[in-house]
C-alpha cells in the first residue's frame, strides 16, 4: 500500500490562453489531495471523501479499457472517476501490468471544481501512488506528462500542461505549450484566497471561450492580450512589487470576465478583495464559481471576504514548493 500527495495550484496569470499556447503562471498551494493505493486481484474499487462531497464509492471490474457504469447525475463525480480511471491506466501502462486490480482511497482539501488543481492534484497523486506500488518510480516530470495526457484524454483535447505540471514539480512554474520549467527565485507570495461554495464545469468553461475564438477576432486578440499579461508580469516576479504584479491580476480579471468566464459570485469577491486593499484580485481556473485569489500583505483583504455575501470561506494560501511526493 503507498499513499502519495500533491499540492493544488493557482493561477497568477494565463488560465484559459494558455490552452491555446500562450504562456501561464501557476503556482503550488499548500492544500494538498491524497491517494491511496493497494493492489488487489481484480478490478477498481475507488474511494471518495472530498471536503465539497459527502463521499462516495464505485466498484467494477469492466475490460482493460473499461469504464464504471456510474450511476451518478452529478457531472463532477463522473469527472473524478474519469480522472481516476485514466490515472490507473497510466500506472497499469508504465509497470506493463494492463489487469492490475487496485483499491484507490482518495483524501482531498482542495475543494472540488473550484479552481484550484483539485482534478491535477488527484491525477499526479494517483499515478504516483499506483506506479509505486507496482514497483515503478517514475520522476516528477514523467509523472506530470502522463498526468497530462490523463487530463487532456478526460477533457477532450481542451487541457494544457499547466496544471499538472505544477503539482507535480511544485513551487512557481511557467507553461507554454510544450515547454514547461520551473521558476527560481520567486519568494513566498501574500496569497489570499476567496471560495464562493461553488464549481464550475470546466469542460463546457473552456469549449465556450474556443467557441467564441473561433467567431470573433476581438476574442482571439483577448486571448492574445492575456498572454502579453503573462510576459509583462514574469518580469516583477520575484520582486516585492506586489502593487506592479496586483495591477496584472486586475488586467488579467477584466479580460477573463469580457470572455464569458466570470460569475456575479466571483466578480463580488474579487471587488471586495480589492477593497480591502489587496493590491489586485482575479478569479482562478476555469472560472463560472469557485476561488478568487488576491495579493495582500495585510488583513484587509481577508476580512472583507469573510463579511462578503456569497463568499463561503476565505484563508491565507502559501506558495508549496514541494511538487508529489510520497507520505
Amino acid at each position: 500500500m503507498v499513499t502519495s500527495s500533491a499540492p493544488g495550484k493557482v493561477y497568477l496569470f494565463g488560465e484559459h490562453a494558455v490552452v491555446y499556447g500562450e504562456p501561464a503562471v501557476p503556482c503550488a498551494i499548500e492544500k494538498r489531495a491524497r491517494v491511496t493505493a493497494r493492489e488487489i486481484d481484480e478490478g477498481l474499487r475507488v474511494h471518495v471523501d472530498d471536503l465539497t462531497l459527502d463521499g462516495y464509492t464505485v466498484e467494477y471490474t469492466g475490460e482493460d479499457d473499461g469504464h464504471p457504469d456510474l450511476e451518478a447525475d452529478e457531472s463532477l463525480v463522473r469527472a473524478g472517476v474519469g480522472y481516476i480511471n485514466e490515472a490507473v491506466a497510466q500506472a497499469r501502462a508504465v509497470a506493463d501490468r494492463p489487469d492490475a486490480g487496485f483499491e484507490i482511497v482518495v483524501e482531498s482539501d482542495i475543494p472540488l471544481g473550484a479552481g484550484l488543481g483539485s482534478s491535477a492534484a488527484v491525477v499526479v497523486a494517483a499515478i504516483d501512488a499506483a506506479s509505486r506500488e507496482l514497483g515503478v518510480e517514475l520522476t516528477p516530470e514523467e509523472i506530470a506528462d502522463r498526468a497530462y495526457q490523463v487530463e487532456y484524454a478526460v477533457q477532450d483535447g481542451q487541457a494544457s500542461r499547466a496544471d499538472t505540471f505544477c503539482s507535480a514539480m511544485g513551487g512557481a512554474v511557467r507553461v507554454e505549450g510544450d515547454d514547461c520549467r520551473r521558476i527560481g527565485g520567486v519568494g513566498n507570495l501574500p496569497f489570499v484566497i476567496g471560495y464562493d461554495g461553488g464549481a464550475g464545469d470546466t469542460g463546457e468553461l473552456v469549449a465556450g471561450v474556443r467557441q467564441l475564438r473561433e467567431e470573433y477576432d476581438f476574442a482571439a486578440d483577448t486571448v492574445g492580450a492575456i498572454g502579453d499579461i503573462v510576459r509583462e508580469g514574469e518580469s516583477v516576479l520575484g520582486t516585492d512589487d506586489y502593487d506592479s504584479m496586483g495591477e496584472l491580476l486586475n488586467f488579467n480579471h477584466g479580460l477573463l470576465a469580457a470572455l464569458g468566464v466570470s460569475s456575479r459570485s466571483l466578480d463580488a469577491m474579487v471587488w471586495a478583495a480589492r477593497e480591502g486593499g489587496a493590491a489586485g484580485a482575479k478569479l482562478t481556473g476555469a472560472g463560472g464559481g469557485g476561488c478568487i485569489v488576491a495579493l495582500d500583505e495585510t488583513d484587509g483583504a481577508l476580512t472583507a471576504l469573510r463579511y462578503t455575501p456569497g463568499c463561503e470561506d476565505a484563508f491565507r494560501a502559501e506558495l508549496d514548493t514541494d511538487g508529489v511526493r510520497r507520505e
